[in-house]
This record gives structure tokens, C-alpha cells and sequence, in this order.
């Protein structure tokens, strides 16, 4: 198993629309416009060209690194782990914050797939480190920006 990259399906699937996006609209797009950028004379000079050419590069990187995790991915499915209770990847994870007393619902997923906005945070996170093994009820300390933060997890489920 060393050298795969844990994702969820869904993450898998936003990888692939990703790729797919790159492949049939991206890349087509720089190369007419290096063209029209060629057909403009004196290339030393073209900031146009410079412009598409760096582009290409990104998009050209973008792709290689895609598949590249495409090809060492692995589908974790949380519906089907059977972890007992504990904060393992891909599980969800109700926490209170014992410091202000709010709730919050984090999803422990691979670091493309992290999104805040979507209580989504990457197994590299130092929440997620600190709830990986850990059951409901527990209470976890975690090394925030904003200082210490202590919580208490109220459910873990496989969703």
C-alpha cells in the first residue's frame, strides 16, 4: 500500500471532472492561443506568448500531477469501514468546542480533497491528526494559529 494517496469517491470523481476540464477545454484553448500569439510577429517581445506559453506550462504540470494521483489513488468508501466508533479516515465527526461551546461536523478526508467551506479537512490537518483513533465521548487538545482548542467528540459516523 505504500505510495497511495487515500480519497474519498467523491474526491476521486471532482480529480477526474478536474482532468477532464484540463484535457478538452483548457489545453485546447492555450494552444489556439499560442497560436494567435505566434502569428503576431517578433516573439522576443510578445507578451501574449510569454503569457500562453507560462499557462501552458501550468496546465501542462496540472495534468501530469493529476494523473499522476489518479493512478496511486485509493477509494476509501466510509459507508463501508467498520472502525467501531473511532475517528478514521473518511469518517465524520461531530465535535464541540468546550472553549465557546459551539458544535461543529468535520469530514476527515485526503489533502485534495480539504475544504473548509464544505467541513471537509485534509488527514495532514492537526485536528485531524489529533482525532485519528480517537471515539465519541473523547476529549482531544489541538495546536491551533489561534492558540490552544480543547474538543470533545459528540458522534462519529461512516457517511
Amino acid at each position: 500500500m505504500a505510495g497511495q494517496i487515500p480519497m474519498t469517491r467523491n474526491g476521486v470523481e471532482r480529480l477526474k471532472e478536474e482532468l477532464h476540464q484540463l484535457k478538452s477545454q483548457d489545453r485546447p484553448n492555450i494552444i489556439q492561443a499560442i497560436a494567435e500569439a505566434r502569428a503576431q510577429g517578433d516573439l522576443s517581445e510578445n507578451a501574449e506568448y510569454e503569457s500562453a506559453k507560462e499557462r501552458q506550462g501550468f496546465i501542462e504540470g496540472r495534468i501530469a500531477e493529476i494523473e499522476a494521483k489518479l493512478s496511486n489513488v485509493q477509494i476509501i468508501d466510509p459507508s463501508a469501514l467498520s472502525a467501531d466508533g473511532k475517528c478514521v479516515f473518511g469518517a465524520t465527526i461531530e465535535l464541540e468546542d468546550l472553549d465557546e461551546e459551539k458544535l461543529f461536523t468535520y469530514q476527515i478526508v485526503g489533502e485534495d480533497e480539504a475544504d473548509i467551506k464544505a467541513n471537509k479537512i485534509s488527514i495532514s490537518s492537526p485536528l485531524a491528526r489529533a482525532l485519528i483513533g480517537k471515539e465519541d465521548g473523547d476529549v482531544v487538545e489541538v495546536e491551533t494559529p489561534g492558540g490552544q482548542k480543547t474538543y470533545e467528540i459528540t458522534n462519529v459516523s461512516y457517511i
